[in-house]
C-alpha cells in the first residue's frame, strides 16, 4: 500500500502519525499554547505530528454557537503555528472558492464529514495539489468511499487520507464499526481514526453536541489494534471551557497516557504484520 507524505509526516510508515489540536481556533495565544503542549508530548514519544484546528465550524448545532475567527484571521493563526513550531497544519474547507486561499497556508485540506460527497468541494480542494483528508460521513458506509476517491483522483491528486469517525446509529448516537478501517484500506489509501468525534452523541447536549469522553481510550485501543494508519484527536487544555465539542475533546494533561498505549499497540501490530 503506498504511503502518503505530509512534509516529513508519513502515513503507512513505521510510526503512528497524530493529528491533534483544539476543535476550533479560540485565539492565537491558545492555539500556540496547545501546539506547544502537544508537540512536547509527541516529540517525547517519537510520534509524527500535524496540528489541527478549524477557522470556522460551519455545522454547529445552534446558530448562536461560537464558530471561530473566520478565514482570514484563522489562516494567520495557523501560519503562526506553522512558522513558530515547524509542524504541518490541517484545517477544514467548507466552500470550493476557499480552496486556493487555504492551500497557500495549510499542508492538509480536510473535507468535513457532512460534506464528503460534495463534488465541487472535493475537486476544488484536490486541484490545489495538497493532501486531502476526507472524513467519511456519518451516513456513509465504508464501501461507498470509492465514489469520493474517484472524484479526487479525477483531478490527478492521489495524496488522499481517509478518516473513520463513527456512523449514525438511530437518534443521538454514533457507533464505530472497526471493519471500516480494513475495508477503506482496501482502496489503497491510509485510514486515520478520529477518536473524539466517534464518541459524540449528536443532539444530546441541547444547543451543543453531547458525547461520551470516557470511551475514547477504548476506541483508540480498538482502532490501533484494527490497524489504523494514524490517529485524529481534538485536544484542549480546559475541556469544560472549550468553545466547541466540549463533551468529547480530550484533555491535554491526559494525552501522553493515551498516546503511549496507542504507540505500544501500533508497534505490536506492525511487528506482527512484518512477520506474517
Amino acid at each position: 500500500m503506498p504511503t502518503v507524505k505530509v512534509n516529513s509526516v508519513i502515513f503507512k510508515g513505521d510510526t503512528l502519525p497524530v493529528i491533534a489540536g483544539p476543535c476550533v481556533i479560540e485565539s492565537r495565544d491558545h492555539s500556540l499554547r496547545m501546539a506547544e503542549g502537544i508537540i512536547e508530548i509527541t516529540t517525547r514519544l517519537g510520534l509524527p505530528y500535524i496540528f489541527k484546528s478549524s477557522f470556522d465550524k460551519a455545522n454547529r448545532t445552534s446558530f448562536h454557537s461560537f464558530r471561530g475567527p473566520g478565514l482570514e484571521e484563522g489562516l494567520r493563526i495557523l501560519a503562526d503555528v506553522k512558522s513558530t513550531f515547524g509542524v504541518p497544519v490541517l484545517t477544514d474547507i467548507h466552500l470550493p472558492d476557499q480552496a486556493e486561499t487555504i492551500a497557500e497556508v495549510v499542508d492538509v485540506l480536510q473535507i468535513p464529514a457532512f460534506l464528503c460527497r460534495q463534488t465541487d468541494l472535493l475537486t476544488a480542494a484536490a486541484r490545489t495539489g495538497k493532501p486531502i483528508n476526507v472524513k467519511k460521513g456519518q451516513f456513509l458506509s465504508p464501501w461507498k468511499i470509492n465514489g469520493v476517491i474517484e472524484k479526487i483522483e479525477a483531478t490527478g491528486n492521489r495524496k488522499i487520507l481517509l478518516t473513520e469517525r463513527g456512523t449514525t446509529f438511530g437518534y443521538h448516537s454514533l457507533i464505530t464499526d472497526m471493519r471500516s478501517i480494513p475495508i477503506m484500506q482496501g482502496t489503497g489509501y491510509p485510514v486515520i481514526f478520529d477518536a473524539t468525534h466517534s464518541a459524540q452523541m449528536p443532539g444530546m447536549g441541547g444547543e451543543n453536541t453531547g458525547g461520551l469522553r470516557e470511551y475514547i481510550p477504548t476506541l483508540v485501543r480498538a482502532a490501533v489494534a484494527a490497524g489504523c494508519d494514524g490517529l485524529f484527536l481534538e485536544v484542549h487544555d480546559n475541556v469544560v471551557q472549550a468553545k466547541s465539542d466540549a463533551a468529547t475533546q480530550w484533555p491535554l494533561d491526559q494525552l501522553e497516557e493515551i498516546l503511549t498505549v496507542a504507540k505500544r499497540i501500533f508497534e505490536v501490530i506492525r511487528n506482527h504484520d512484518r512477520t506474517n
